[in-house]
């Protein structure tokens, strides 16, 4: 009787990493080593060599642009009274976004020439950080609030102004200006004199000093956000010339 012997290797993961083929015991090679007929013999060579083809399928991550986050921070605030329309979880939203914006902050934003310049404040978490009174449910039954401009001068001074009317037909508006001191790479503290309030014919100023700290956790030509000491979220829009 003939025997028609056949040894067949298969491509392992050892072979795929690099690793030193070993040799076989005698006793697995006498394991490789079957007696098979002619029809065994060709089915069996063309299960053990025929190609086996594996299909990987790996997406690549999202990669996030400061320019999409800025723009999809400025979607979800224009048109909300500076944040007073938005519901809790919008407001949430907003945090999101703004939390995956500030990881492209630099990192001494105090430093950087871009602070300076005229900017609007378009969101804020808490409607009564600006603006005070004139923004709390009860004062925005009477002071419609216009604008709200915050201008940063070389090299230390600070002016907010918001400008309202008043039973919607008085203009008005309510400026303070202020000291701007760099507490560290990322923190202000800014100490304003009296406010300034003018309606129609008066003005005059009333009140006493008071003080900020602001923490800047991004800056770029377009917008500028900041957190309060008592952790309110800002978004300043810079003003076009």
């Amino acid at each position: 009787m003939t025997t028609h012997v056949v040894a067949g290797t298969g491509t392992t993961a050892a072979a795929l990493i690099g690793n030193p083929r070993r040799r076989s015991s005698p006793a697995a090679q006498s394991s490789l080593h079957l007696p098979l007929n002619s029809h065994q013999n060709r089915s069996n060579r063309r299960r053990m060599f025929s190609p086996i083809y594996a299909s990987v399928s790996a997406s690549p991550a999202p990669v996030t642009k400061p320019d999409d986050l800025v723009d999809t921070i400025l979607s979800k605030v224009t048109q909300t009274d500076r944040g007073v329309l938005l519901t809790r979880d919008e407001h949430k939203s907003v945090a999101k976004v703004v939390q995956e914006l500030q990881r492209f902050c630099v990192d001494e934003p105090v430093k950087c020439p871009l602070i300076f310049g005229e900017w609007d404040v378009v969101y804020c978490s808490n409607p009564t950080s600006p603006g005070g009174g004139y923004r709390s449910a009860f004062g925005r039954l009477f002071f419609k609030t216009n604008e709200m401009i915050q201008v940063v001068e070389a090299p230390d001074i600070v002016r907010n102004r918001v400008s309202f009317s008043l039973f919607g037909f008085l203009d008005g508006e309510v400026s303070l200006k202020g000291k701007l001191n760099v507490l560290d790479e990322k923190w202000i503290q800014v100490v304003f004199e009296p406010p300034e309030l003018k309606v129609g014919g008066l003005d005059f100023q009333y009140g006493g000093e008071s003080e900020v700290k602001l923490e800047i956790t991004y800056i770029d030509e377009k917008i500028r956000l900041g957190k309060g000491s008592r952790g309110s979220l800002f978004v300043f829009q810079r003003r076009k010339p």
